[in-house]
């Protein structure tokens, strides 16, 4: 019964997520949508890049920070797909307290609304890959691919990422609505600590340890290594561990965080219950 309630929620929330994603416009113009901002994200990076490298794009640096970038859509995607929720159900709809009150599980509903941005972020994140590859030199073998590890690694980081959109929708709960783009804020703030679109190892000392404690520097790392191999190995940050040991220091540090997520949910739950937060708006 307990499993049967879990997978109705998460089902209904994601269809749901899905049709509040996807019906702010026509289909045409929100597949148009979905096209142009991951080409013009990537494009931006690229320009940069060809100004300080003096358009050197056969560098193996330039795959490095270009698969970074691409895969680096799905931290604010998830994240804010699952803590936007929220703010959406409270203040847009105002509906998050019917949510409370219905046979469901809250902390599984979020994270079945937060499947509607994954799959625009996989869209986002495919588009950019395939731009990078058919019109800006990015070589990926694909019979060299190890597509057992990119798998692996795709769906633990993607669990991690969600599970730290249910600790910001957690914050969320405790706060006004103007703190609805904290997914972005976070996602903003990792960039620099992820290693994203350039090694740890240019950032000061003293901030160094904060990418190594994030599990989304390992997370780009693996799935650098299972597209192209060697070249993602050169680099010298994590260039002295194998791919086991990186993963598991993926896992470990997900697992953690998956705790700490839980953790934080339910108390910041608990404090916006008592401080009757589930059903105020703000209204501005």
């Amino acid at each position: 019964m307990q499993t049967s309630t879990s997978w109705r929620s998460f089902r209904m929330a994601a269809w749901l997520g899905w049709l509040i994603e996807s019906n702010w416009t026509d289909p045409f113009l929100f597949a148009v949508y979905s096209i142009v901002k991951p080409i013009s994200g990537a494009a931006i990076l690229v320009i940069m890049y060809g100004i300080i490298s003096q358009g050197n794009y056969e560098s193996a640096l330039f795959p490095y920070i270009y698969l970074g970038n691409a895969f680096y859509i799905y931290v604010g995607a998830v994240m804010t797909g699952v803590s936007w929720a929220v703010v959406d159900d409270r203040e847009h709809y105002r509906t998050l307290k019917y949510m409370y009150i219905a046979p469901i599980h809250i902390p599984i509903y979020l994270l079945g609304r937060g499947v509607a941005r994954f799959i625009t972020g996989s869209i986002a994140v495919l588009i950019t890959l395939l731009a990078g590859i058919l019109f800006l030199n990015v070589r990926i073998n694909f019979a060299e691919v190890d597509w057992l590890l990119f798998f692996t690694t795709l769906i633990v980081g993607v669990v991690m990422l969600a599970m730290l959109g249910l600790l910001l929708a957690g914050v969320t709960l405790t706060l006004a609505r103007h703190e609805g783009f904290i997914g972005e804020a976070t996602a903003g703030a990792l960039y620099i600590f992820s290693g994203a679109v350039f090694p740890l190892d240019i950032l000061p000392e003293w901030m160094r340890p904060i990418g190594y404690f994030m599990p989304t520097t390992y997370w780009l790392e693996l799935l650098r290594r299972s597209l192209v191999g060697n070249v993602a190995q050169a680099f010298p940050t994590l260039a002295n561990f194998s791919n086991l040991q990186i993963l598991g220091m993926l896992v470990g540090l997900s697992i953690f965080f998956g705790a700490v997520s839980i953790f934080i949910f339910r108390w910041c739950d608990f404090i916006a219950r008592e401080k009757g937060l589930i059903d105020r708006t703000t209204n501005y």
